[in-house]
C-alpha cells in the first residue's frame, strides 16, 4: 500500500471520489463521506483500519477478500458504493447538518435513476442526519425510495468500537440474504 505524507493527505481534502455504480444493482453501499486516504487513492474505504472490505467478504457478499483498488469488481457481484456527502474530510464530524441533509436529498434523486434493490447506509448516525429519522436503528427501514428498500448497517470505521468485524458481518449477512429474495 502506498504511504502518504500528512501534506499529501491534506491535499486530498475536498477531492471528489467517483461512485462505483451501475443501474439495477442488488445493493448500493453508502458511506458517510470519503476520508482523506480514500480521496488520495481514489478507492473507497482505503484506510487500513476500515473494516468494510473484510466484513464484505466475511458476510458472503464477495467470494474473497478484496482490496480497495479492486472496487470496480464489485459491479460484477451486483454491488456498488456511493456516499451521503461527496466531499472528502479527515473526520465525519467536519460535515455540517446541512451537508448531510443536502447529501440525502441528492442521494434520493440519484436512487430514482440508478434503481438499486437495496440502499445500505453505513452508519446509523449518518442515516439519521441525512434523512431526518432520529429513531432509526441498525437493520431494515420502513422508508423506501421508489422501489429501493433501505437497510442501515453499522459503520465499518475502525473508530466504531461498538461493533466487531464478526458482529458487523452478521448484520451485513442479514442484508445479503434479504437481497437475494
Amino acid at each position: 500500500m502506498t504511504r502518504f505524507t500528512q501534506a499529501e493527505l491534506e491535499a486530498a481534502r475536498d477531492r471528489l471520489v467517483p461512485d462505483v455504480v451501475a443501474d439495477g444493482l442488488a445493493v448500493l453501499f453508502c458511506g458517510i463521506n470519503p476520508g482523506l486516504m480514500t480521496a488520495a487513492t481514489g478507492h473507497h474505504f482505503a484506510r487500513p483500519g476500515n473494516r468494510f472490505w473484510p466484513v464484505l467478504h466475511l458476510s458472503g457478499f464477495t467470494p474473497r477478500l478484496m482490496k480497495p483498488a479492486e472496487q470496480g469488481e464489485l459491479l460484477s457481484y451486483g454491488l456498488g458504493i456511493t456516499n451521503v456527502v461527496a466531499r472528502a474530510t479527515a473526520r465525519a464530524d467536519e460535515l455540517s447538518g446541512e451537508e448531510y441533509r443536502e447529501g440525502g436529498r441528492l442521494l434520493a434523486s440519484r436512487l430514482t435513476e440508478w434503481k438499486p434493490r437495496w440502499l445500505a447506509v453505513l452508519g446509523v448516525t449518518a442515516y439519521r442526519a441525512a434523512f431526518d429519522d432520529r429513531k432509526a436503528q441498525v437493520g431494515p427501514q420502513e422508508r423506501t425510495f421508489g422501489d429501493t428498500r433501505v437497510w442501515v448497517l453499522p459503520n465499518p470505521s475502525g473508530l466504531n468500537a461498538h461493533w466487531t468485524a464478526a458482529t458487523m458481518a452478521e448484520e451485513f449477512g442479514r442484508l445479503r440474504v434479504a437481497a437475494q429474495d
